[in-house]
């Protein structure tokens, strides 16, 4: 019984063996191949291979020269520099109304009327009492010639006189303000009274603004103010009106820089009509410098660190970083006053993970055609703005 037990183990055992040696000869014999591998990694003189570096792929704009306009850029709402409210200067019932909302008035023209009877009256009794004056006044000069009257005597009705003409003159004046009229030429933006009100001394009656020029007031940082004068031509596009760019100028600079926000008051003036009107919300460009030919790159190009521009100019498929010495900025354009050449290429995406000397692949090579279609767009856009 013990022999029958210890002979199976016996077998198991062997079997065992048997499967190890055959997995460390296959071991074995997969030793050759890793050899040769190790030779092949190896260079002619037995030294350790240089590893590949992989290139960053990017792409690329040609450095050309375009046209190219400095500005400033701003918004602001319109104002009317010309503005007045029409207020009663008498009392009485709105008897017509003769001007509406939107209409264009002249100065002196009568916006309304009101009920005249009264002041009519006033003014009629005042000049019966001149007119009596008058007469007492004659007959006492007559008898200061006669001597039956005294100086002092034609003196007092003297003064009667004139103290009676000027209350028929302010009779008189009472009676025109019954009639509303315009002080100025302009549009009715607001009318606040009906007929049949009754209308008290100094109430507002109507809003009249005068639209035939605009203004807008630009507040510009203090490094701009050598730039900004008077006279210099600025567009503006209004939301209200798109499609549509307005021609205008700078009609006033402020001479003195706010101290708290660092700007500087720049009035810029619009005529009148087209559409425009006071309140609307414009953006507003001031070109104060135009180049036909700068050196310029794409301002995606440029790459910002402690205040000093650079770009990643491709050289030798590899990404150099050049500082620069900026230019005007224009829209989407940059122009480069120092550090690069004309027909160079610099990198416009894939500059977060590049660094110096990195090896790249242009993924875009732009063409000589290209680059005269890029610079014949930007010319465009330029002439556009």
């Amino acid at each position: 019984m013990k022999t029958s037990r210890r002979f199976p183990l016996s077998r198991s055992a062997a079997a065992l063996a048997l499967a190890i040696s055959l997995a460390l000869a296959g071991c074995g014999g997969g030793g050759a191949p890793s050899g040769e591998g190790a030779e092949a990694a190896k260079t002619s003189d037995g030294k350790p291979a240089a590893k590949k570096v992989e290139a960053v792929s990017v792409e690329v704009a040609t450095v050309a020269r375009r046209p190219i306009a400095a500005s400033y850029t701003g918004t602001a709402n319109l104002e009317a520099p010309s503005e007045a409210q029409v207020v009663a200067k008498t009392s009485g019932v709105l008897l017509q109304l003769l001007a509406e909302e939107g209409d264009q008035v002249k100065a002196g023209q009568v916006l309304a009327r009101i009920d005249p009877d009264r002041p009519r009256l006033e003014m009629e009794r005042a000049r019966a009492t001149v007119s009596k004056l008058e007469n007492n006044y004659r007959r006492s000069q007559e008898l200061l010639a006669s001597k039956m009257v005294s100086a002092e005597a034609s003196d007092q009705i003297r003064f009667d006189l004139e103290a009676a003409r000027a209350a028929y003159q302010i009779a008189q004046l009472e009676l025109s303000y019954t009639n509303i009229v315009a002080p100025i030429d302009g549009v009715i933006a607001s009318r606040a009274v009906k007929p049949g009100n009754l209308i008290q001394l100094n109430s507002s009656l109507f809003r009249i603004v005068d639209d035939s020029r605009l203004e807008a007031v630009l507040n510009v940082p203090e490094r701009d103010l050598a730039t900004m004068r008077e006279g210099l031509a600025v567009r503006m596009v209004a939301d209200a009106l798109p499609g549509q760019v307005f021609e205008g100028v700078i009609d006033r600079v402020s001479p003195v820089v706010d101290g708290g926000s660092g700007t500087f008051r720049v009035v810029t003036a619009f005529p009148g009509g087209q559409g425009l009107r006071p309140g609307m919300f414009g953006r507003i460009e001031v070109v104060y410098d135009q180049r036909a030919d700068a050196l310029t790159v794409p301002r995606a190009a440029l790459v910002e660190d402690a205040g000093q521009a650079s770009v990643y100019a491709v050289r030798e498929n590899k990404a150099v970083r050049v500082p620069v010495e900026l230019g005007h900025l224009s829209g989407e354009l940059a122009e480069i006053r120092k550090g690069l050449a004309e027909g160079e290429q610099v990198v416009t995406a894939g500059k977060v993970t590049l660094r110096d000397g990195a090896a790249v692949e242009v993924i875009n090579a732009p063409t000589a055609a290209a680059a005269t279609d890029v610079g014949q767009v930007a010319a465009a856009a330029t002439a556009g703005n």
